[in-house]
């Protein structure tokens, strides 16, 4: 599957799973509007050629904008220039979803989850009721989108994120969709290789911020 067709899909349920623009249509790729403080609108650009990563970095630059790109992250810092700065490493990843018996809630934790606007949403609670583990995912058709994947550090380490994996595998199944597209994070990489994702490019993400600080992930 090529790279625009796994973008294409990806913007399109990051979209319905955040809640975000329709994403409007450009010839080097889709701008969406987000409407947060500090991330307004994101630019996702299919193309991946120097020429064109810096014109549109150029005309786009703003506070609160964001770039995604598909190419070397040394490539890309580059071309941007000085005023964008990058955030973490990402990576575009893709799966042939399969339907795998969701492992066992580990003792002490509790499962919930819920559907609404066709977005799964899964969040597990510590015995206390606190916060330890969550994720959700969008399905558009055969493709769904995985996102918002984390387990608080405290209780890493106990199969939470895989189970919350399984169980959104297994979520997207029963809606229709076949293949699985997440945008990954260092900190979630190996648990979705060890599920059998694949990376399809890596991620560039950048926001604008001229002689100030991060403004936060996106």
């Amino acid at each position: 599957m090529h790279t625009s067709v796994v973008t294409s899909a990806w913007v399109r349920g990051w979209v319905v799973s955040r809640g975000a623009a329709d994403p409007v249509v450009r010839p080097w790729g889709f701008t969406v509007d987000v409407g947060q403080v500090t991330h307004a609108t994101r630019h996702v650009l299919t193309a991946d050629d120097e020429a064109t990563v810096r014109k549109v970095a150029a005309e786009v630059a703003a506070p609160t904008v964001w770039l995604k790109v598909f190419a070397e992250p040394e490539d890309v810092v580059a071309w941007v220039g000085p005023d964008w700065r990058i955030d973490e490493p990402g990576w575009l990843m893709r799966t042939r979803l399969r339907r795998t018996p969701a492992p066992e809630v580990p003792e002490g934790y509790t499962l919930k989850r819920w559907t609404r606007g066709g977005v799964t949403r899964l969040l597990v609670v510590a015995a206390d009721g606190s916060f330890a583990a969550r994720g959700q995912i969008a399905p558009t058709g055969e493709t769904a989108v995985v996102d918002q994947i984390e387990t608080a550090p405290g209780h890493r380490r106990k199969g939470l994120g895989r189970l919350v994996m399984h169980t959104l595998h297994n979520a997207a199944l029963e809606q229709g969709a076949t293949t699985g597209v997440l945008g990954g994070t260092p900190d979630g990489r190996a648990l979705y290789e060890s599920l059998g994702w694949q990376v399809q490019a890596p991620l560039v993400s950048l926001f604008h911020a001229p002689a100030s600080g991060r403004c936060g992930r996106a």
